[in-house]
């Protein structure tokens, strides 16, 4: 299905085909950034795109590459490497955004490579282990889910987006 949504960005069918995802619970978009998966519910994907130019913002935080114009609309957007403090790496013909939607505001995350949209039920959820939490990103992921011989880290991205930086965001795009 991710493959599906990256073709057929632009033609209208994305939203179709994400509309039609977007009723079926426990459904999360996954993607690797480094070596490890990651899941977002797929409730708060409005869209794949792929890589476009982004217009820096002065004075805001690292993780926080710029802002993008999709159709109209200004998006920020964030690089989850730079976010969870991972090393940077290039931007190859995988890498793409995912647009979400957090606290009624639109957010472009990049994204190393989707990897496919997961079933995962609550009950294979499991919270993360509390024993070295020394990671950055860890306080971001709500629970852990096997799926297959990978283990998917959940993120939930209301955690991941600080109000500060939205604020910070939607004042320089206003300028």
């Amino acid at each position: 299905m991710a493959e599906e949504l990256l073709e057929k960005e632009g033609t209208g069918e994305s939203e179709e085909l994400l509309e039609e995802g977007d009723s079926e619970k426990d459904k999360f978009m996954t993607f690797q950034t480094g070596k490890e998966f990651f899941g977002i519910s797929i409730s708060y994907v409005n869209e794949i795109i792929a890589m476009q130019p982004i217009a820096a913002i002065p004075d805001v935080e690292d993780y926080i590459k710029g802002l993008i114009n999709l159709r109209g609309k200004i998006i920020p957007v964030i690089d989850v490497r730079a976010r969870f403090k991972m090393e940077p790496c290039e931007y190859t013909d995988r890498t793409c955004i995912i647009v979400i939607s957090v606290k009624s505001t639109m957010i472009g995350l990049i994204v190393e490579g989707i990897a496919e949209v997961d079933t995962i039920s609550n009950d294979s959820i499991v919270p993360p282990p509390t024993l070295g939490r020394k990671e950055e990103h860890n306080k971001y992921v709500y629970g852990l889910a096997r799926t297959g011989d990978t283990v998917k880290l959940l993120i939930d991205p209301e955690k991941l987006i600080r109000q500060e930086d939205t604020d910070a965001v939607e004042e320089d795009s206003r300028n």
